[in-house]
């Protein structure tokens, strides 16, 4: 691992919220799985292709790029100690043997030059503090012609789970926590601001297009709501409240989720993100 720069992240992933996502690394999954394919489709992984995957976290992507590869290699690239040991044990267990996972910063690390046909990133490219510095490192390790393709959140008013948390506005302190094209979750929500980074790391042919999949956030509107209390933006509303104000953020946002409750009693919401395409010339 050579020296990391991205320092916060780097202490919010190998602390609390890496600890909670290699913790629940199936109910995220339960989350975000819709966009698999169409992210993978859009990296065109062939046979033989190396792909790299960014802020890969427990490693499905990876390895799902993996097995599109069948001759080929996926590498994995997190900050997250636990949860890139959940990516190992996961990829041993599952039989996945084309795949590596190294622990390092996007921005920094030495990625070989020219050496991967794809890189790829489902929600793990909008934390950099540098993303100039990151996309230019990713570009570099792509040989030319090879391929960018990533899923980041557009809109926030579009995902679900972004109304639940505003639905609490006057119970907790919820403020303008999603405002697109800030640091953070919506770092990459505006177009605009997307064309600029990726054409200063180099790449071209840039294009968003807007997806959308529902994931499943709980068993029911109570485990759904105890679930998105205890991701990273959840506990940090909670822990600026007393706890009357947290038994009511609790009651409230379960009323909110129950109007999303399926026939089997499961929670599904919506999200909308941009699936970002580009090329390394």
């Amino acid at each position: 691992m050579t020296v990391i720069v991205n320092t916060a992240q780097e202490q919010a992933w190998n602390g609390p919220e890496g600890a909670h996502w290699a913790r629940h690394q199936d109910r995220w999954n339960a989350v975000n799985d819709g966009f698999n394919e169409p992210l993978l489709d859009a990296a065109r992984i062939g046979e033989r292709h190396r792909t790299l995957d960014i802020g890969c976290g427990a490693g499905r992507t990876t390895r799902l790029a993996a097995l599109r590869a069948p001759r080929g290699h996926a590498s994995g690239l997190d900050l997250s100690g636990p949860m890139l040991a959940e990516a190992r044990a996961l990829a041993e267990a599952e039989g996945v043997r084309n795949v590596t996972f190294t622990r390092g910063d996007a921005q920094t690390h030495p990625l070989d030059a020219s050496t991967f046909d794809a890189a790829i990133s489902r929600y793990g490219a909008m934390f950099f503090a540098d993303p100039e510095a990151a996309f230019g490192n990713i570009a570099r390790a792509l040989r030319p012609g090879g391929r960018l393709a990533l899923i980041c959140p557009s809109d926030p008013g579009l995902n679900g789970w972004v109304t639940a948390m505003a639905s609490l506005r006057g119970i907790l302190p919820v403020g303008d926590f999603a405002r697109p094209g800030h640091p953070g979750m919506f770092s990459l929500g505006e177009p605009d601001r997307v064309h600029a980074v990726l054409t200063a790391a180099g790449f071209t042919a840039i294009v968003l297009d807007e997806t959308r999949a529902y994931g499943t956030w709980g068993r029911d509107a109570t485990d759904a709501a105890d679930f998105l209390l205890a991701t990273g933006p959840g506990r940090h509303l909670m822990d600026r409240a007393d706890e009357p104000a947290r038994a009511r953020a609790r009651a409230a946002l379960t009323d909110h989720l129950r109007a999303h409750e399926q026939p089997d009693g499961t929670v599904r919401l919506l999200s909308t993100a941009w699936l970002i395409t580009a090329d390394r010339p």
